[in-house]
Parts: structure tokens; C-alpha cells; sequence
């Protein structure tokens, strides 16, 4: 029973069932999957791991296998992140490092427990580093569960090594957005949050008729293709009731763009769930698994290539000559070498694009007229 509740209450699906309590007991017996990018992922934290103990501990350096130069090049600046983190005055000259701690926060979720991918403590100042490879959606640690659940656990393992009055937790995501931190948070605020926030919730999930809450957190349950009270709320009509029947006021614009975009996840998920349950020889009415859109590829390019050109076609027909990107131009020279370049680089306004005010991105108070482009 130990392994099930810490799958089922883990730090990383926090966010999750803090929010929709009832998801914890509903997702138990569905099966795990995994993916290329959670591969990709925990590849990416041994890398990161054997890179960070490296120059931290010394010793030889033992790149896990698959690693890639990408994956080599995120590590390096999740170790400047740990060394910036260990170097802040505040955290005194000799700041204790732990890597890969295991941590133990059961005293507020049964069994709960995971590994803190970094713990610094220096001069009553606790701070947990977590490393994200994924690039497709951006984690802020600013009020992040998982982090905040790592954070208790480090203070059940080193409050009583250590003298702790301050805590900070920082998320390293080199791919999408770098280093987030959160606000600082006395032992008392966080232990607070532990008790009625944490226990309680953690309480509630494991009971038969604990309540549903769909929400953004739906993303990462495996029960989101299937889920009835996200379907009953994504099917709701009550906030669509009509009203002037001529034109649709600003609230009504917000929201039904709001919705959209949940409608448009839900139906993404729906049909995801639906295909995977086709390919398992279970029936979906009205509908069936086909084989998609074939399109050609080479057994062998080269092979083929040598054999246009003995047929008598000119080389210069099978291959483009195309200048790289800046992006890539600069990762191939380096920054030093590409340095004198900048003199060429500049960086036009974004196309304006329309995001929800949670958004960080300062608003824009208004886009370019055709005139004012023309008058320039």
C-alpha cells in the first residue's frame, strides 16, 4: 500500500490533487504510460546529475549514455544556477550542497516522499533547486506544490543538522524560460501551508466521495480523456445563456475565449483517449482507427543519391544551399566567435498576440496602424 499512496499523493502530481481531490482514488488503477519525452527527461537528470557531481565533487565524469549535446549543454547551466544559488551573499561562505537527497514529507501526506534534484542550506537559508528538461510547457516555481512538498521534506531531514529560518525553492527549465524563482517564506509560513492546506487535502483525497474540480491541473492525470466531471463542465451552457441578442460584451468575449481554449483540450484528450481504447480492440460508437496519411521516405538517401548521379544527374540538383539560422549559426560558432556578428543582430517587436492576463508579458497599449507603418 506504501508505493500505491505515494503514486497516487507523489509531489509531482501535487498540483493535481490538491486541487481535484477526487482524481487521486479515480486514477489508482489506471496504468502508467510513458513517452520519448519522459524518456528524454530522466535521461536529461542523470546528465545533469553525473555533470553537476563533477564539478561539484570532482572524480571522473561519466556522461550517461544518449546523452546529447543539447542535454550536455542544459546541464552546464543547471550547475551555474546551483553555483549561482550557493554564492548569494546571504547563503555564507561554505553553504552545504546535496544532490539526488531523498526526502520525506509523511508527517503531512501518507507515504509521501520524492528526491530533491538539489538542496543548498548556508546561514539559516534552505533552498531546494529542481531541474526541468520539458520545452513545451513552461513550470514557474513561484507557489509550485512539488517544490514546496520537496521544501518540507528538506526541513524534516536538516532542521535538526541545521539552523533554518528562511526558504526558497527555483525551478532550471534551459528550454523554456531558465531559472524561476519563488518568493522567500519563513519556516512558519511554509509549515502553515503544510498543516491546512496540505493535510487536510491530502486527507480528503483519500476518501471514496472526494470531490472533483476540473482545471488546468488536468493536463497530467490519466484520466483526462474519460473524466466525467470535466466533461459535465465542459459541456455546461449556463455561462453562454443568451443576453443582447445584437452583439456580445467584453465579459462575454473573455470567457468564451476562456472556454475555447479548454473545449478545444478536452476534445485534443477525448480523441487521444478515444484512439488509444481503438487500438486496444475496444469499440468506440461511430467510430474506428484507419491507418493515416502514408508519405515516402528513403531505405537509403545516399545510396539513392550516388545512383542519380550515374544516371547522369548533376549533383547540384540534389542538395539546397541554405544559410543557417542566427540561433544555430551561434551555437556552432560559440558565443565568443559569434560575438562580432551582433553588430548585425537586432530584434523587431513581437507580432502582437493574444494571452490571458496571468500572462507575465506586459501588455501592449496598442498595435501599429497601417498609417503610422506607412508614415515611418
Amino acid at each position: 500500500m506504501s508505493e500505491t499512496l505515494h503514486a497516487l499523493l507523489g509531489a509531482s502530481s501535487a498540483h493535481r490533487w490538491l486541487n481535484c481531490p477526487g482524481s487521486a482514488l479515480l486514477t489508482a488503477d489506471m496504468p502508467d504510460t510513458t513517452s520519448e519525452y519522459a524518456q528524454e527527461g530522466t535521461l536529461a537528470h542523470s546528465v545533469c546529475e553525473s555533470i553537476a557531481r563533477w564539478n561539484l565533487q570532482g572524480g571522473t565524469q561519466n556522461t550517461p549514455e544518449g546523452a546529447t549535446d543539447e542535454m550536455i549543454d542544459c546541464a552546464g547551466l543547471y550547475v551555474e544556477a546551483i553555483m549561482d544559488a550557493a554564492q548569494a551573499p546571504e547563503m555564507g561562505e561554505r553553504p552545504y550542497i546535496a544532490l539526488e537527497q531523498r526526502v520525506d514529507y509523511s508527517r503531512w501526506v501518507p507515504d509521501g516522499f520524492g528526491t530533491a534534484d538539489c538542496i543548498i542550506i548556508g546561514n539559516g537559508v534552505l533552498h531546494v533547486i529542481d531541474y526541468k528538461h520539458g520545452k513545451g510547457v513552461h513550470v514557474d516555481a513561484d507557489d509550485n506544490p512539488q517544490l514546496m512538498l520537496y521544501v518540507l521534506g528538506a526541513l524534516e531531514r536538516y532542521a535538526p543538522l541545521y539552523v533554518i529560518n528562511t526558504v526558497r525553492w527555483s525551478i532550471v527549465q534551459p528550454r523554456n524560460g531558465g531559472v524561476s524563482h519563488a518568493p522567500d517564506m519563513t519556516v512558519d509560513a511554509i509549515l502553515y501551508w503544510a498543516e491546512n492546506t496540505v493535510r487536510p487535502a491530502a486527507k480528503l483525497a483519500m476518501t471514496p466521495d472526494a470531490p472533483f474540480l476540473p482545471g488546468d491541473w488536468c493536463r497530467f492525470c490519466k484520466a483526462k480523456g474519460s473524466c466525467r466531471a470535466r466533461s459535465d463542465y465542459n459541456l455546461s451552457l449556463e455561462c453562454f445563456e443568451k443576453k443582447d441578442p445584437r452583439l456580445m460584451g467584453a465579459d462575454e468575449i473573455g470567457l468564451i475565449l476562456q472556454r475555447g481554449k479548454d473545449l478545444a483540450k478536452w476534445l485534443t484528450d477525448i480523441e487521444d483517449y478515444a484512439l488509444s481504447e481503438l487500438l486496444t480492440g475496444k469499440q468506440i460508437t461511430g467510430w474506428k482507427a484507419v491507418e493515416g496519411r502514408a508519405i515516402r521516405v528513403w531505405t537509403d538517401a545516399e545510396a539513392a543519391f550516388k545512383k542519380a548521379v550515374e544516371l547522369g544527374v548533376p549533383e547540384t540538383m540534389l542538395y539546397e544551399r541554405k544559410p543557417l539560422t542566427l540561433a544555430a549559426l551561434e551555437k556552432t560558432l560559440g558565443k565568443k566567435q559569434f560575438a562580432p556578428l551582433c553588430d548585425f543582430v537586432t530584434v523587431p517587436a513581437g507580432k502582437p498576440a493574444l494571452a490571458p492576463e496571468t500572462d507575465k508579458r506586459p501588455a501592449i497599449a496598442s498595435a501599429p496602424t497601417a498609417e503610422d507603418d506607412f508614415a515611418k
